[in-house]
């Protein structure tokens, strides 16, 4: 399997997951493939992972493939590598009030964009070492950017297409995938149950409404890569009917709610 491209690099977690649950050896080598990715021909780190094409999407896209390469061999320069990607694309993303721009393109805080970051942190730091120094600084970005988000959270408990911009409309995929690493944060302790509970509670009841058992969502997002200016981002559609990428992060949220 040929990966050229950031969402086939997350594919691979696919495989990930196949490992863990069967023990299946090429599942276990394509994850180690995928990861390899992210060393030049001698075996060292690139700077960062590729793919990103600067994008805050690649905080999912290729950091938590990474700590699984390091889960399943042992080897701790993929979570070195997880660490080092996680800190460029802050560096390269982080607006001043710590939410993430999607892109250097444009100062917008895309709702996605944000989910995706907190979604990949999440998933990483479940698999990351307690021992590695690095860990503690990812877990500080995840525990910043979550805080920043609370604000902006609406009345009904969820976040815009545009997140600190109100009049954007209320997107149900970023409000799935925020609810999840708020979700996996408490289970995990990484997070206070005192601050982070009710904005979970709310975020859940928002997204359950918001979604039909025939699989029609409300507002989700359309694909949306790199755009220019905030008019561009305000201007993507709403998607109101049937949708994958919402079902499978509402999937996800909803795995993850089950034992609440």
């Amino acid at each position: 399997i040929e990966v050229t491209n950031a969402s086939a690099l997350a594919g691979q977690l696919v495989f990930a997951q196949h490992y863990e649950s069967t023990g299946n050896e090429k599942s276990l080598r394509l994850v180690v493939q995928a990861a390899e990715l992210a060393f030049d021909g001698n075996g060292d780190p690139l700077e960062v992972a590729p793919m990103h094409n600067e994008m805050s999407d690649s905080f999912f896209m290729a950091t938590p493939l990474l700590v699984k390469a390091g889960k399943f061999t042992d080897e701790r320069k993929y979570y070195d590598m997880a660490a080092s990607h996680v800190i460029y694309m802050r560096s390269l993303l982080l607006r001043q009030n710590r939410l993430y721009r999607h892109s250097p393109e444009a100062d917008v805080a895309w709702s996605r964009g944000n989910g995706f970051a907190a979604l990949g942190l999440a998933l990483s730091l479940t698999d990351f070492p307690k021992e590695l120094p690095t860990r503690d600084i990812i877990l500080g970005f995840l525990a910043d950017q979550l805080t920043a988000l609370i604000p902006h959270q609406d009345a009904d408990g969820m976040w815009h297409e545009v997140v600190d911009y109100p009049g954007s409309f209320a997107e149900i995929t970023s409000t799935a995938m925020i609810g999840t690493a708020i979700k996996r944060g408490l289970d995990e302790g990484w997070l206070s149950e005192e601050i982070f509970l009710p904005v979970l509670q709310k975020a859940w009841s928002a997204v359950k409404i918001r979604t039909s058992f025939e699989g029609v969502f409300i507002n989700a997002c359309t694909s949306t890569g790199k755009m220019s200016s905030l008019d561009a981002y305000l201007d993507r559609q709403a998607i109101f009917g049937k949708d994958d990428r919402a079902g499978g992060m509402v999937m996800n949220f909803a795995i993850e709610m089950a034992d609440l």
